[in-house]
């Protein structure tokens, strides 16, 4: 599914384009097909300077390898006009010179096999007099007091396009420091900036980056997503209804919660309504055993979706991560919340006793082993699919890592990670993700960021740098130092210009490596469309990820009143042709827990960069659509 005049199929692809089903075959048997969601064709246009307008669109996982499509426009009410001579077979945008700027013009998508048109897409609509501008606008309903910060997106009414799930946040702490919070807020939007609900999780639950992790993602197969978080008494539903005592409070005089009951509970996409509340697992207990008594390390929480049968989602809350460690996996089927199993580093469990003290403010899922079904890597060390601890590497916390095939020169997957004040010589280091061995490493006592992409067509693979004492070199997928200056910012990273390598995203800027002068050349600065970024020096956009249109991310981040979400989306013209991302399960997954800590970009579980082989067929089975269109 990918064309590009760099990318030619050769033997190698064959068995690159065979690796993530190799282990399957060679047992006699084929990966089950994973339960995905059912998307539309993400129809997005929008106005450009020179009074064009651009339209992209989603090739889908699901799509025969020869579709082609045709592209109608609607004006004034009359019939649909067809912009195309022959159907569109190469990348999935179009550039539509003759639309009439004063009046609204409606696109629709359909896909040709062998001659024959299919269903029309749903429509989107560019209104009459758009601006020339590179985003579309969400309005919110930002409450006073609170700002927009981390988003997540899930078709939650089941038409097969996204809205987007928001946490507003107003004072939030670090949990080593003390004081009160404002109460966490989770909204829901429609992409034309429709409201849909709000979730207040209430005075028990404190506000900040380790408290409020949530998933949105459709957990039962029903064609909507569920949204999941922890939950407190006094927690209000979509609905108004209450979890617990309403008029509980349980923080302490230094602004902590460290007493009364903590539950997980699985809302409603649709309306935000409380479908089940189960007791959080694990209970805090007493505060101590997790190494401090004043509430820091007991209350830092992760969170993920993993396949962990191979073919349906599950969701993994999970809690710790500088001492002791626990992961507890649940299913969401049949209107049943039911626990699948629990994994603690302190429950005298053999070998458990490794797995403390691993873990990250981030959290990446994928199959690593090959089996079929995902395991979660918890920082330093992986759990199994079954609970079980599948490996430590003993090397302590860190707060960033990247999970993807950084080096396609070998099989299988790699981590690229750093480590703070590591105890060891492995202040930057890059591993098989299968079996914890590291692959290369470089020392150095403390490494705040690092990031794991691929910048630079002269060497195969990921670029990996770091920020740290004595991290001053870009290093190739092999540690091998490459010679001249590294990019200054190491924080996140989008698909943006069109071509497989990924580009710098640092707050709401976004730049292109150049390799061969040694800087970053500007390519869209969110900040001169009124745009800024959350968390503060962690400096991460609401979300970045594929939402929208072709393959490339979307780039969406708050206005500096919080008044709007702005959706960029890129109107650089591509010779590549790829399905969405979404339909990537690695990448769904790594979107799904983008919230979670500290903001880390989504990766692809196939080598997504210069000279790439044509991506693996995803193998998912989509569910049906709840309604047809909106």
């Amino acid at each position: 599914m990918l064309q590009h005049p760099t990318l030619r199929c050769a033997p190698r692809w064959l068995l690159l384009a065979c690796a993530a089903t190799a282990a399957f075959r060679e047992a006699g048997a084929a990966p089950a097909p994973r339960q995905m969601e059912r998307l539309g064709r993400g129809v997005v246009a929008l106005r450009q300077s020179d009074g064009s307008v651009f339209v992209g669109w989603r090739l889908l996982g699901t799509d025969p390898e020869e579709v082609a499509f045709d592209l109608y426009r609607s004006t004034a009410g009359g019939p649909p006009a067809k912009l195309n001579g022959e159907p569109l077979r190469e990348a999935c945008h179009f550039v539509d010179r003759g639309a009439p700027a004063e009046e609204p013009n409606a696109y629709d998508l359909r896909p040709v096999l062998k001659g024959d048109e299919g269903e029309a897409s749903a429509p989107f609509t560019l209104p009459a007099n758009a601006p020339a501008r590179p985003f579309l606008s969400l309005p919110l309903r930002t409450p006073e007091g609170y700002a927009p910060n981390d988003a997540s997106p899930g078709d939650l009414d089941g038409d097969g396009e996204y809205e987007i799930v928001l946490h507003q946040t107003g004072r939030g702490r670090d949990n080593s420091q003390a004081g009160a919070t404002t109460e966490p807020i989770l909204e829901a939007y429609e992409m034309d900036g429709t409201f849909l609900w709000r979730i207040r999780l209430g005075r028990n639950i404190r506000e900040g980056a380790h408290y409020t992790q949530f998933m949105v993602y459709d957990l039962d197969g029903d064609g909507r997503a569920e949204v999941a978080s922890k939950t407190a008494d006094g927690t209000v539903d979509g609905k108004g209804a209450v979890i617990g005592d309403a008029k509980a409070d349980h923080r302490n005089e230094r602004g902590y919660v460290l007493a009364g009951p903590e539950y997980l509970t699985i809302f409603a996409g649709a309306t935000g309504a409380a479908l089940a509340t189960s007791d959080y697992v694990p209970p805090r207990g007493k505060v101590a055993d997790w190494d401090d008594d004043y509430g820091n390390r007991v209350d830092r929480f992760l969170a993920c979706i993993a396949y962990l049968d191979g073919e349906r989602p599950s969701l993994v809350m999970c809690r710790g991560y500088y001492t002791r460690t626990v992961l507890a996996a649940w299913s969401w089927r049949g209107g049943k919340l039911t626990r699948q199993w629990t994994f603690d580093s302190h429950d005298g469990a053999p070998g458990n006793a490794r797995y403390a003290g691993q873990g990250n403010h981030s959290i990446a899922v994928a199959d690593v082993d090959g089996d079929g079904r995902d395991e979660i890597v918890y920082g330093a060390c992986v759990i199994d699919d079954d609970g079980k601890g599948l490996y430590s590497t003993g090397l302590g916390h860190g707060d960033a890592q990247h999970l993807s095939d950084l080096d396609p020169g070998r099989p299988g997957l790699e981590v690229f990670s750093i480590h703070e004040r590591p105890r060891h010589e492995h202040g930057i280091e890059m591993r098989d993700a299968r079996t914890g061995a590291v692959l290369w490493s470089v020392p150095s006592p403390d490494v705040g960021r690092g990031l794991a992409i691929d910048i630079d067509p002269r060497h195969p693979g990921a670029e990996c740098w770091a920020s740290g004492d004595g991290l001053d070199a870009l290093h190739d997928c092999k540690g091998r130092v490459i010679p001249g200056p590294k990019p200054r910012s190491c924080n996140m990273a989008i698909w943006w210009d069109g071509d497989p390598l990924r580009e710098l995203l640092d707050g709401v800027r976004i730049e292109k490596w150049d390799p061969e002068r040694g800087l970053a050349v500007p390519l869209l600065d969110g900040a001169e469309h009124g745009c800024a970024s959350n968390n503060g020096t962690k400096a991460n956009p609401c979300l970045a990820a594929d939402i929208l249109g072709d393959w490339r991310e979307e780039l969406i981040a708050r206005t500096r009143d919080g008044k709007e979400l702005r959706i960029f989306t890129s109107t650089i013209p591509t010779t590549v042709r790829m399905h969405t991302l979404m339909h990537d399960p690695t990448y769904r997954l790594g979107v799904a827990w983008q919230n979670v800590g500290y903001n880390q970009p989504p990766h692809t579980g196939f080598h997504l960069g210069h000279g790439m082989a044509p991506p693996p067929r995803p193998a998912i089975r989509t569910v049906p659509l709840v309604k047809a269109g909106k």
